[in-house]
């Protein structure tokens, strides 16, 4: 099962993932499958078979969510990550008859990319492991400033903070940057130094599209 039309983009956190999917999608007609796009399938998911991403749907107290500690936080994405692949998937294998091409923020592991798309279909986005923990709050999405609120309503903000970033730290690890670094796919670095046209213009080179 390949396939054909869908390029997919993997990699660390702050390595421009999104924005490349939404500006490739808009510069060549596609569909894009943004970051966290599975979470369509959320509200009828059985939370047995899919307890990393009914977890925060169900949580009640989402202080919980940043008080885990960093081994427990680890567990959670790596589960997650697992779950969103076979969301993924689905969603993926629905599309089959679309003929515009799909540009994908995928959560689907590198070993099943070699088996479900082609070789130049893949990209991989890093940034420095500093830079995806340094400057994950200061994106101004709602999920990240929403959890920043709740550190900062801990009775112990700093505690809290330095927490939350080791946990960070453990999913953004060199040891997971040097995975996707020499996973065998097409590899783009973050530099801050380039123009988002100058990097869609290597994702474009990178999947055959300039």
């Amino acid at each position: 099962m390949v396939f054909e039309n869908v390029y997919f983009i993997n990699g660390t956190a702050y390595a421009g993932k999104s924005t490349m999917v939404k500006r490739l999608a808009e510069k060549h007609g596609g569909l894009a499958c943004e970051e966290n796009y599975h979470n369509r399938l959320l509200p009828q998911l059985d939370k047995a078979a899919f307890p990393g991403l009914t977890y925060t749907r169900d949580l009640e107290d989402w202080h919980d969510f940043i008080r885990r500690t960093p081994d427990e936080y680890e567990a959670w994405v790596n589960r997650t990550s697992r779950e969103c692949e076979r969301l993924e998937l689905r969603i993926l294998e629905g599309l089959r008859g679309e003929k515009r091409p799909i540009f994908v923020d995928t959560n689907i592991s590198s070993e099943t990319l070699k088996t479900v798309a082609r070789q130049d279909h893949v990209l991989i986005m890093l940034a420095d492991p500093q830079v995806s923990v340094g400057r994950f709050f200061e994106r101004p999405d709602r999920e990240k400033q929403f959890l920043y609120r709740l550190i900062m309503e801990e009775p112990d903000p700093e505690r809290a903070l330095d927490n939350f970033r080791q946990c960070l730290t453990r999913v953004n690890s060199p040891e997971r940057y040097d995975c996707f670094l020499h996973a065998g796919f097409q590899v783009l670095l973050r530099d801050d130094n380039r123009t988002v046209e100058q990097t869609l213009a290597l994702a474009e080179k990178a999947f055959g599209l300039s």
